[in-house]
């Protein structure tokens, strides 16, 4: 298995790209320790810990970037602050919310959140995360964005696949299909990215029912995370639509927890920011 590049250095990027991220940031909450809301095991960030986290941001620097179990918008604008980008944050009540940094610059346009991913009924004691839909940009260059983090517990289809983790799963997968499918018979350049919480491959089950409907472009394929020691990726940034062919070739980039050469993962995250690069059309539709 190939292995994803490091992101290098922020330099100068050309006009009309946009660099595009996803980073679950592991229970980004400042709740105190015992909070119902919360495992007996999760404890609040210490200001320190933010202040790497907001380190890492400003050295990842992206356009747009897709934000997993995020406990507030004020808390993912320590890490993404104005006036150079904007904070969106689904509604549902949960503590791991979905959010989106995006560059203050751009024109966003929020769709309704995806509800219909807490499969779960109204009476269960815990509830599943809402997807974000966004349009961002404007005419030819405009850009359709889901955010998504799907149930956890179902990373591969070995024979575990019949439990319900996997039976969860495959049912949100079927809803981001739907999803995609309206994308697709509309016309339109769109990405899905988060935490999948599931090994895409040509041969998964769950990817064959994202593609059914048309190609699709999974910037992860056939790579594996050196944040994860080599494991294939769980965080995914699918483009679909004329984004397929916005999505430049070797552009994935994974950012490590390190300064000097040194390790720095210490509780800021179990994921890395995984990144691509789009290379939006000009005036003539041309990438």
């Amino acid at each position: 298995m190939a292995l994803a590049l490091l992101v290098l250095p922020t330099g100068a990027q050309a006009a009309g790209d946009l660099k595009l991220s996803t980073w679950n940031l592991e229970w980004l909450t400042m709740r105190p320790q015992g909070d119902p809301a919360l495992p007996p095991d999760v404890t609040p960030r210490t200001p320190a810990e933010m202040d790497r986290l907001a380190h890492y941001a400003s050295r990842l620097a992206p356009d747009i970037a897709a934000l997993e179990e995020i406990d507030s918008p004020q808390l993912a604008a320590r890490l993404f602050p104005v006036p150079r980008y904007r904070i969106i944050i689904s509604d549902d009540p949960v503590v791991q919310k979905v959010a989106v940094a995006v560059r203050a610059d751009l024109v966003v346009m929020r769709h309704a959140d995806v509800t219909a991913l807490d499969v779960y009924p109204s009476t269960a004691p815990h509830h599943l995360r809402a997807g974000l839909d966004l349009t961002i940009g404007q005419g030819a260059d405009s850009l359709r964005v889901l955010v998504v983090h799907l149930k956890a517990g179902c990373r591969d289809s070995q024979p575990a696949a019949r439990k319900p983790a996997c039976q969860t799963l495959m049912r949100q997968i079927a809803i981001v299909q739907d999803w995609i499918m309206e994308r697709q018979d509309e016309g339109e350049a769109f990405v899905v990215m988060g935490d999948f919480n599931r090994l895409l491959a040509p041969d998964d089950p769950a990817w064959r029912a994202l593609s059914e409907n048309g190609p699709l472009a999974l910037a992860t394929a056939g790579r594996a995370s050196p944040c994860a020691q080599g494991n294939y990726f769980i965080d995914h940034i699918i483009a679909g639509g004329p984004a397929r062919e916005w999505l430049r070739p070797d552009s994935l980039r994974v950012m490590l927890y390190r300064e000097n050469g040194h390790d720095d993962t210490t509780r800021l995250s179990d994921h890395c920011p995984v990144s691509v690069r789009l290379s939006l059309p000009d005036a003539n539709g041309t990438p």
